[in-house]
């Protein structure tokens, strides 16, 4: 059964680092299309970033350039780094995963497979 679990939330000030890992367990099956969603207090779900099978990635325009999400086949996890970290990153951060050949937003959004949330706060 695919279950995701998300780890490396916190808190941090502004400008600072954290760095997010999401371990997916029957790896193999949802490997195709991965990927990560934050969604803070009255507000909808948005993407973050996501990464398909052939290392393509696709970033939120606010986070490009400062989160790098990546893979690993040999630990069967999806990290996401963020730095130079802004009040406007607060949100509950979550882990998805698809078997899709057409890795797109979209598509991941629609996944039945979704990690439970960790929660990352920065301050000032």
């Amino acid at each position: 059964q695919v279950q995701l679990a998300e780890s490396g939330g916190g808190s941090v000030q502004t400008g600072g680092s954290l760095r997010l890992s999401c371990k997916v367990f029957e790896y193999s099956r949802v490997r195709f299309c991965m990927g990560w969603f934050r969604q803070a207090p009255g507000e909808e779900r948005e993407p973050v970033a996501i990464i398909g099978s052939d290392g393509t990635t696709t970033y939120a325009d606010s986070v490009k350039g400062r989160f790098t999400v990546s893979q690993d086949d040999a630990k069967n996890t999806l990290d996401l780094e963020m730095n130079n970290l802004k009040a406007d990153d607060t949100a509950t951060y979550y882990c998805a995963a698809r078997s899709t050949i057409t890795c797109t937003v979209t598509t991941l959004a629609g996944t039945r497979h979704w990690g439970q949330g960790t929660q990352v706060t920065v301050s000032s």
